[in-house]
């Protein structure tokens, strides 16, 4: 999936790369738990969703320089893979996801990083 809008793509990636940030664009995630300033790889958190739920996340790959990285999740006992990425646009910057793992959980995630998207590359 694919959003675009009128934040800059450094905007945006900013805003993926600090998991402080992470809640005031994304509204499943209430809270992170995350020992660094911005995403490193190999390192571990735990995010907080719905009703204060921990869902561990490792961090696999960041490429500052393409403005891409992928963590690997586990929600519900079921893993999956995310795949993030942020380019220019005309109209600002296009953010993309790829979700690998369950049908199930990808499909409900789905929807839920559809609206978190739209407000990561909103312009602030």
């Amino acid at each position: 999936m694919s959003v675009t809008g009128p934040a800059s793509a450094e905007t945006a990636w900013q805003r993926y790369l600090e998991p402080r940030l992470w809640s005031s664009w994304s509204p499943q995630i209430w809270s992170v738990e995350y020992a660094h300033p911005q995403l490193l790889p190999g390192t571990k958190g735990v995010v907080r969703t719905f009703g204060g739920i921990g869902v561990p996340f490792t961090i696999e790959e960041v490429s500052p320089t393409e403005h891409t990285w992928r963590w690997r999740v586990v929600a519900f006992g079921l893993p999956l893979r995310l795949d993030h990425g942020v380019r220019g646009h005309p109209r600002g910057c296009e953010t993309w996801l790829e979700v690998t793992g369950p049908p199930v959980i990808s499909r409900v995630y789905a929807h839920l990083a559809t609206i978190a998207l739209r407000r990561l590359v909103r312009q602030e």
